[in-house]
């Protein structure tokens, strides 16, 4: 693996305007009653600037191109945010981070806690304080629950982040996950062509961790919403396909605020990121069509 040079902070000066904007049409949130608790008890060491910021490492961009280079730290992301998704050095399995624990699924379908020493290429995290929480007591599939998320986010504002927890039963659920790669790393499109593993579980308990991002993050994420799945055992997860689910309860959290870190490796400063990648994330985000699942929790078991 290639020797990195430390991390820089870098603040997004183009995004400024947009963020400022963004914030003045939705109004700047006040930090949670909860929140506002633990400060005052002394359980809380982050200041409200940190808890409405969403952490970025690096562009999903500079990922779909390749760069699997790990440029934080597991234990440094935790100082950034308790709730998040993303993934490791290597693309070696989905990140889920959840009560400020990190997990990875992994491409043979296990799940484990990453130590702190683990380096991480791309991820978005922030501290979840509940600003609201929504009942879902209709039947909902993936494309239902989207719609009804985005139809949310037109009465709060389409211009802030949110980040959300999903707690419920699952009828269906349908999550990837990738093998871990080694150098010469090929771009992302192209090693989901041959080391994506897909696993279908039904009838199973756990909490979904979604990232809304706004359009104007177009060249810094993927907009819209991106979905990781962990089980309620932490046993089973993964970035989700698709699912189905008749009861469940979505916490949400408003954030405006917006941090990023950009590596300073070598691969990272000859990437053209003007190049249009939209029709490779689009195929990096999207529900995969296949016959048949390539691996089941039934035949998970059987291994």
């Amino acid at each position: 693996m290639k020797n990195r040079k430390p991390v820089k902070k870098t603040a997004i000066l183009a995004m400024s305007m947009a963020l400022a904007l963004g914030a003045a049409a939705c109004g700047k949130k006040e930090k949670s009653t909860e929140a506002q608790t633990e400060s005052a008890s002394g359980n809380a060491s982050e200041s409200t600037a940190d808890r409405e910021t969403m952490y970025q490492v690096s562009l999903l961009q500079g990922l779909t191109f390749g760069d699997y280079y790990g440029s934080v730290t597991v234990e440094e992301l935790k100082k950034h945010g308790d709730i998040g998704l993303g993934t490791f050095e290597g693309l070696n399995g989905e990140m889920i981070v959840l009560e400020g624990t990190v997990y990875r699924a992994a491409g043979d379908g296990s799940v484990e806690v990453v130590p702190d020493a683990e380096k991480i290429p791309f991820s978005n995290v922030t501290f979840l304080d509940t600003d609201e929480k929504q009942e879902i007591a209709n039947h909902v599939d993936f494309n239902s629950l989207i719609e009804e998320l985005n139809a949310k986010v037109e009465t709060l504002g389409t211009n802030r982040f949110y980040m959300i927890r999903i707690d419920g039963t699952f009828s269906e659920m349908n999550v990837r996950s990738e093998l871990a790669q080694k150098e010469p790393y090929e771009p992302l499109a192209k090693v989901l062509e041959h080391d994506q593993t897909f696993f279908d579980y039904q009838d199973i308990e756990g909490t979904v961790v979604g990232l809304y991002c706004p359009p104007y993050m177009s060249q810094l994420n993927a907009t819209g919403w991106h979905l990781h799945f962990i089980s309620s055992d932490r046993s089973k997860g993964g970035h989700i396909l698709g699912l189905k689910t008749d009861k469940a309860t979505i916490t949400w959290d408003y954030t405006d605020g917006f941090e990023m870190e950009l590596p300073e490796d070598k691969m990272f400063k000859e990437f053209d990121l003007t190049v249009d990648q939209s029709e490779d994330i689009e195929k990096v985000e999207k529900k995969v069509d296949k016959e048949e699942p390539e691996n089941t929790e039934e035949q998970k078991e059987e291994k």
